[in-house]
Parts: C-alpha cells; sequence; structure tokens
C-alpha cells in the first residue's frame, strides 16, 4: 500500500502512525532513491519528532533487508549477532569485538554485523583491520570462515548498497533518524539470536519488541546506565530479553557475577590502535577492568547464544575461555583464516 509525501508529513506533524504496509512502501522508495533528498529529510526529521513506533521500524528493517546482499548460512537458529546501535559518545573499547572472540570460545556460532566508526573513534571494522583482520570478503567466503572458525565478519557497506542514495541525506541532516537504529535490525546471515547494545534506555524495550516482530529466537538488548550501549561496570545494566516468544525486562549489576563496580573512565579510548591494544589485553587476560567487562558483555552472549542456561553461567565461560588462552587462540585462527581471502 503507497501513501503520497503529503500524507506522512501530516501525520508525522499529528504524531499519528504510518501503517506497516505503507512504512515498507516508503521506505523502499526513500532507499531505491525514489524520493528527492529534501523530501526524504523531511520524512526523516518528522519521524523522530514524532518518535519511530515498533511497528515503523519492524517494516523499515524489512525493507532494507529487501535491499542487502545476503549471507545465506545455513541453520540460521545457531547464529548469534552482537553489535551496538552505536551513538552513546562512551569512547570506549570495542567491546562487543573483544565478546565476541570469548563467545566463540565457549562455543557460540558468530555472525556479527558491523561498520567504521561514526561517532566513536573505532568502529568493529577499523579495529578488526588495526588486528589483521581481512574485513572484506565474500558472501560465499564469510560461510565459511563461520563453517570453519565459528565467527563470520559482515561489513555493511558491502552488504547494504542501497544505503548509498540516503547516506548524504542522513550525514547533511546531522543527526539521529531512524536509521541509527536499523542497523543492527538487517543481519544479512538473519541471525536468530542476538545480543543488541542500544544508546538510549527507552530502545530497550523497543528493539526487543522489534526483534520478536522479526521472528528472532532468543535477544538480550541491553543498556549500560553509566551511558553505554553495553553491560557496564560503573552501573546497573537495563535488559530486554526475548525467550520462547516471551518478552521481559529486568536489571543486572557486575556484582551478581563477582565482578567490582568501576567506572568506565580505564577503558576509554582516542583510537583504534588503542582499541586494539586493550582487545589484546583483556584476551590475554592482563588488564583488569577491560578483562571483566569483556568477560560480563561475552558471558551475555553466550546466554544468547543458548550455550549457558543463565546469564551467570555465560559469564562463568567467559572467564574460564579468557584464562585458558582459547579466546585468543580464537582471535588468531579467525585473523589467520580471513588473510586466505586476501587479494
Amino acid at each position: 500500500m503507497s501513501i503520497t509525501v503529503t500524507e506522512v508529513l501530516t501525520r508525522c506533524i499529528e504524531h499519528r502512525e504510518i501503517f506497516h504496509d505503507e512504512m515498507f512502501s516508503l521506505m523502499s522508495m526513500m532507499i531505491n532513491g525514489e524520493l528527492s533528498p529534501q523530501i526524504s529529510s523531511a520524512i526523516l526529521i518528522g519521524l523522530r519528532v514524532k518518535k519511530e513506533t515498533i511497528d515503523e521500524i519492524t517494516a523499515s528493517a524489512l525493507a532494507l533487508r529487501e535491499f542487502s546482499k545476503q549471507v545465506p548460512v545455513k541453520n540460521r537458529e545457531d547464529l548469534l549477532d552482537m553489535c551496538g546501535t552505536g551513538g552513546d559518545g562512551s569512547q570506549t573499547f570495542n567491546i562487543s569485538t573483544a565478546a565476541m572472540f570469548v563467545a566463540a570460545a565457549a562455543g557460540v556460532k558468530i555472525a556479527k554485523h558491523g561498520n567504521r566508526g561514526a561517532s566513536s573513534s573505532s568502529g568493529s571494522a577499523d579495529v578488526l583491520e588495526e588486528l589483521g583482520v581481512n574485513i572484506e570478503l565474500e558472501p560465499s567466503h564469510i560461510i565459511e570462515c563461520i563453517e570453519r572458525t565459528g565467527i563470520g565478519f559482515m561489513f555493511a557497506p558491502l552488504h547494504q548498497k542501497a544505503m548509498d542514495n540516503i547516506s548524504m541525506v542522513r550525514k547533511e541532516i546531522g543527526v539521529r533518524t531512524i536509521f541509527n537504529i536499523l542497523g543492527p535490525l538487517t543481519n544479512p546471515a538473519c541471525a536468530a539470536n542476538q545480543l543488541m547494545g542500544v544508546f538510549h534506555p527507552d530502545l530497550v524495550g523497543i528493539q526487543v519488541r522489534v526483534l520478536k516482530k522479526l521472528k528472532s529466537r532468543h535477544v538480550l538488548t541491553i543498556y549500560g546506565k553509566e551511558g553505554m550501549d553495553e553491560a557496564a561496570l560503573g552501573s546497573a545494566t537495563m535488559v530486554g530479553e526475548l525467550k520462547n516468544g516471551v518478552i521481559t525486562e529486568y536489571e543486572i549489576h557486575p556484582e551478581d557475577y563477582n565482578i567490582p563496580m568501576v567506572s568506565n573512565r580505564n577503558i576509554r579510548v582516542s583510537n583504534r590502535g588503542e582499541s586494539a591494544q586493550l582487545i589484546l589485553d583483556s584476551l590475554n587476560d592482563l588488564d583488569g577492568s577491560a578483562r571483566d567487562i569483556v568477560a560480563l558483555n561475552a558471558g551475555l552472549a553466550i546466554y544468547a547464544g543458548n550455550r549457558a542456561n543463565s546469564i551467570k553461567q555465560g559469564v562463568s565461560l567467559a572467564f574460564e575461555a579468557i584464562k585458558n588462552g582459547s579466546a585468543r587462540d580464537k582471535l588468531e585462527e579467525f585473523r589467520a583464516y580471513t588473510r586466505k581471502f586476501s587479494k
């Protein structure tokens, strides 16, 4: 069902919802470049002011998936994506990237969808490059990496070519839009399980409900109340969980897992080199704060990836993978395997 631009803007002004089919059509037109930059800008700002609904976000994610270059992995039910919306302004090192090696060492199959840093000093793609990983792989090579190493990294620009039509509009607007929360909802491998960090507490409940509509299996959406799109050490962390079709919301604390509370000041970085070093330190069991926050987030990933029966068991398995060296070995294995495909 199509909808006119005038009707879209009218509904935004009047804070009325754009229905699923209408939003799917509208987003498809925007991604396809069928709307002028001026109209796209007006719509994106209007949606932001109105506040996007769960159904609007769901329809937009489905439209973006339609235009994505897919990675057809068998047994998507076993896959976990672990990424964040970014934009939290915390300037911490790439915690979820470090945590994926720990989770993979514990047996979770990772299909991580990531990009370069926009508001941060280092995105997951930046730090993986710094660590020597080849991030520009074809879908068949990503599938092979997952099968052989338990990890696949999907560099967003290679899978979201259609976003080129809207990227300049987003850049010129310069404020957050619906696209800031769509990235983690459009995993090219359609991973059924997910650990997603969000930049605002309201998104904890919103994103987990969107992922339920997108037919995800086991999901944890998290917001560290210290102001992080990760589980935090210096505060409680809000959690939205989808499991067996049921959504629950609760908070966790570092002390629940025998992890001391500390500020994130010690894990802030100013460039990707510093981020890479903290990843190495955490995987080598050297830096206390870095190691602890990686283990906490990896524990959540292990639980979301259905390799633990509880978060507590997941955190225990994460510390074990760090201490026995298997997490560090997983990084080396993944790095070496991706370089087989270097041009």
